[in-house]
């Protein structure tokens, strides 16, 4: 009772904190944003990234200090961060388990990789506040759409914004599994994984059709919580006591590449083979360490 005392007003102020800082950001962000727009020209554009990136960078550096505020014995176990360039063009693929993911993997890579950008579905650009932030910032925003010319459309789109992460070094995120996963989805969807929904090549594969060749890597991250999924609310109260979080590095194969209408459902089985590869590794991974973790627990 009275750890819940202390910690009740203590998530209230990061909270307030959280929100007052991204309205703040998401009013600072528009005047760059909206120049670019109106001034298209690369002198103008390139500043107004930089600017841009700058501002979000700020944003994350004042979450990690609530978020330290708030969870002062958290053990983090970070591997693969070794050789990483803030100034580098990254790939990112990331397991997904709760509306904490984001924050975390922020943390972790805050200075040691460009800021992330994700794949969003583009009802979320209605969103108050945040959507507007993540238009200044080109997210890419995604239909989803059953329809041809829907999915049409959303290629197009998709590659308008990842065509505007040439300018500037960028981390481009996606979420292959598209959800959160938990035991119900595992089960509903017949997943052949003991942890991981199955992932879709979707957003990976237009990221990789339209700026491929500038990526220096496919960063693959896999996160475990392992006093079990938190929520929003289990970090902003300081009930987070551990993460782990491994980035592991592969190459993108050259036949993984390339955006011609000709061979296209060949190279997406490619994709979606090769990626299915390293989900299965992913798993296995996550197995072990849940195990491990498990083990040293009856030990004790």
């Amino acid at each position: 009772m009275h750890l819940f005392l202390i910690r009740w007003p203590r998530a209230l102020l990061c909270a307030l904190l959280l929100a007052v800082s991204t309205v703040l950001l998401s009013v600072s962000l528009l005047p760059p944003a909206l120049l670019k727009r109106l001034l298209p020209w690369p002198a103008v554009q390139r500043p107004c990234d930089r600017l841009l990136m700058q501002l979000a960078g700020a944003w994350v550096a004042l979450n990690k200090h609530w978020m330290d505020a708030c969870n002062p014995d958290l053990r983090w176990r970070l591997e693969g961060l070794e050789g990483l360039s803030p100034q580098g063009w990254y790939l990112l693929t990331c397991n997904h388990l709760s509306s904490v993911d984001i924050f975390v993997l922020q943390h972790a890579l805050h200075g040691r990789i460009p800021f992330l950008k994700f794949f969003l579905k583009r009802e979320l650009i209605w969103m108050p506040v945040i959507g507007m932030a993540w238009w200044a910032l080109d997210f890419p925003f995604m239909r989803r759409g059953k329809t041809r010319e829907d999915q049409r459309r959303d290629l197009e789109d998709a590659r308008a914004s990842c065509e505007k992460f040439l300018r500037v070094p960028t981390s481009v995120m996606n979420f292959v599994e598209g959800t959160r996963a938990t035991p119900e989805k595992r089960e509903a969807e017949r997943s052949p994984y003991r942890h991981l929904l199955k992932p879709k090549v979707g957003g990976l594969s237009v990221a990789l059709a339209t700026m491929g060749e500038q990526f220096e890597a496919l960063l693959d991250v896999t996160l475990i919580y392992p006093a079990g999924t938190p929520s929003f609310w289990d970090l902003l109260c300081g009930n987070l006591p551990a993460v782990v979080l491994r980035v592991r590095r592969h190459e993108i194969p050259p036949a993984l590449l390339g955006m011609e209408a000709a061979g296209e459902r060949a190279r997406l089985v490619r994709q979606a083979r090769w990626l299915e590869q390293v989900w299965a590794e992913k798993d296995a991974w996550i197995d072990a360490q849940l195990q491990t973790a498990a083990g040293a627990d009856q030990a004790s």
